[in-house]
């Protein structure tokens, strides 16, 4: 079996594709499923962002598995497989294990460095937990890009290159460039918040940070905003902002006071539209229709978009949204972290691969210890029946030293082939093995059985 990912994400498609294909959570758990229930794949999960939707899945078959997952990334998403293809990337086996490494580290985000994809990558394996898709393979794939993305954050500079999409957002309403500049042009604005959910609590955090004296949040499930604002207002937050939650048929009032509004929900359609925020201009009433003494700014984070992206051409409103974050994060400056970041990769890769390929023997190496211990067995039996006179301690010893001459004649040659059962091209020597020793390919099979669900029953859980 070997590691397919068919997907794609800002970098190959346009945002309106990208809209379009975002999945449902009961859409993903659908694609989870059919996608085990498939010839070519055994296991399986979905990574789903805002700017991204990949497949990951473990194939016997690659131009099969390539086919196969397209065709379900289709019927899912609902785009149709002709419009998708163009646009959709392939990674197979150790570039498939590149990719998702460097996902996890932020190099292929929207903004590069930015730590919230880690949660995401969380996320998914969590669901292909729960939904008993993700196998041996994706647990320890997911599980070591969550390591190596906090080695990434921790052990370099990739912060430096890039920060969180909400941040960068915020930098471009501000017209700045930093904390500074984005504390300055917070400072005292009242702010509306529309959604409760990872995106939107960072959102309300950093402008709780950046010094906005109101944070309003609205959400269709009432508890959770009202849990979002006892964050923001809890001892020792660090913060002295206003908090409170609204509900959302109160959205229209509330951007009547707003200077800023973020918008991140789960919706399939328009939060806001275009009429949605010209009434509210109007009714700022500040005596030129509410459009040049008191600007509102709107951040739209959500995919697909939760605000109509009309708003662009409305006078007195200015809205950064996925579209307009893609272009500008195009011109964004790298810094010479980034390159040390992609040594880790490489790096993590390598080892990755390795550790993988040497877990394939394992299964021959405990069949063929079984076997020698079998043999040993049948011997001590044998001689019994040729000496048996001999006292229990006699026994004892015997057994003793056939044992050790046995364990010590397999010693070198397995510690040996798992070495080289490291090395690139080495899965032949599992092989050779079973082949050498007529091993029973059933019994090698029934190890990896009960390795694989020991596996899984150790990795629940573990992120």
């Amino acid at each position: 079996m070997s590691l397919l990912v068919v997907g794609l994400s800002h970098r190959t498609a346009p945002v309106s594709l990208l809209e379009r294909a975002s999945l449902t959570v009961d859409a993903k758990v659908k694609l989870l499923h059919d996608t085990l229930a498939a010839e070519p794949a055994a296991e399986g999960t979905v990574l789903a962002t805002c700017n991204r939707i990949e497949l990951y899945a473990d194939v016997d078959k690659f131009h099969a598995g390539v086919a196969e997952l397209s065709t379900l990334l289709a019927q899912h998403s609902g785009v149709g497989l002709d419009e998708l293809t163009p646009y959709l990337y392939v990674h197979y086996e150790d570039r498939a294990v590149h990719h998702l490494f460097s996902v996890a580290c932020g190099l292929d985000s929207m903004v590069v460095g930015e730590g919230q994809i880690l949660g995401q990558i969380k996320d998914a394996l969590a669901t292909g937990q729960e939904q008993h898709t993700a196998g041996r393979l994706l647990n320890d794939l997911f599980q070591q890009a969550l390591r190596v993305g906090k080695r990434a954050h921790s052990e370099t500079g990739i912060d430096r290159a890039g920060q969180s999409l909400v941040t960068f957002g915020l930098e471009q309403l501000a017209g700045g460039t930093g904390a500074a500049e984005v504390g300055a042009w917070a400072a005292g604005k009242r702010a509306l918040v529309i959604g409760a959910g990872s995106m939107s609590s960072l959102a309300a955090a950093t402008l709780a940070r950046a010094g906005v004296a109101e944070i309003a949040v609205a959400n269709r499930t009432p508890a959770r905003a009202e849990r979002l604002v006892e964050i923001l207002t809890q001892p020792g937050a660090g913060t002295r902002v206003a908090a409170r939650a609204v509900e959302m048929v109160a959205v229209g009032d509330e951007m009547a006071k707003a200077d800023i509004v973020v918008s991140c929900t789960g919706a399939t359609g328009l939060v806001l539209t275009g009429n949605d925020v010209e009434t509210a201009l109007r009714a700022r009433g500040d005596g030129n229709g509410g459009t040049e003494q008191s600007p509102m700014y709107l951040l739209d984070l959500a995919m697909p978009r939760d605000i109509d992206a009309a708003v662009h051409r409305i006078p007195g409103a200015r809205l950064v949204d996925i579209e307009s974050l893609a272009a500008a994060s195009a011109d964004a400056p790298m810094a010479s972290d980034v390159d040390q970041v992609r040594d880790l990769v490489s790096d993590e890769v390598a080892a990755f691969g390795a550790a993988q390929r040497a877990a394939t023997i394992t299964p021959t190496v405990v069949a063929l210890r079984a076997m020698a211990a079998d043999v040993v067995a049948g011997e001590i039996a044998r001689l019994d029946g040729r000496l048996p006179g001999l006292d229990a301690k006699q026994r004892a010893e015997i057994t003793q030293t056939v044992r050790r001459v046995v364990d010590k004649l397999l010693h070198a040659p397995t510690v040996r082939v798992k070495e080289l059962a490291g090395e690139p091209g080495g899965a032949g020597y599992a092989d050779a093995l079973r082949t050498l020793f007529d091993l029973d390919p059933g019994t090698v099979a029934s190890v990896s059985r009960a390795d694989l669900n020991d596996g899984d029953v150790k990795n629940r859980g573990r992120v």
